[in-house]
């Protein structure tokens, strides 16, 4: 049972769908769940390398591999945000697609308070401190 993931040319959101077997999700066509547009693509979804979770800690706690990080740089915060996200992944729980769909607009270089004025429930929930700009 395949669960794909997308995302949609008309909104920019991500999303994922079900499938029930791998045939459906060939004809299928998918539709995008947040503004029903059939324009979607289907993105290549993430792999995983199994590390212990002492390993996972350790690098993120390195200040040396977080890279180029600037705290003012939207663009650089959502580089960040992704890399702690998959160097989390599902072990601890997911963190929700309102987490990534976040993490796509820092990416693109969306102003935090922006993004929270235009979409104040991609926020809720999301417990942040004073450094994390959203």
């Amino acid at each position: 049972m395949p669960v794909y993931e997308y995302r949609c040319n008309a909104c920019g959101r991500r999303f994922s769908l079900f499938w029930r077997t791998f045939a459906t999700a060939e004809e299928g066509i998918p539709v995008c769940k947040y503004c029903k547009s059939q324009n979607v693509s289907r993105l290549v979804s993430r792999i995983r390398v199994l590390r212990s979770e002492e390993s996972r800690m350790e690098d993120m706690a390195d200040p040396s591999s977080w890279g180029d990080l600037d705290e003012n740089d939207p663009k650089s915060m959502g580089r960040f945000m992704r890399k702690m996200m998959n160097e989390i992944g599902d072990e601890t729980g997911d963190l929700g697609s309102e987490f990534e769909e976040v993490v796509d607009r820092l990416e693109s270089g969306q102003d935090p308070e922006q993004i929270e004025k235009e979409v104040p429930e991609l926020t809720q929930g999301l417990e942040s401190g004073p450094d994390m700009g959203i």
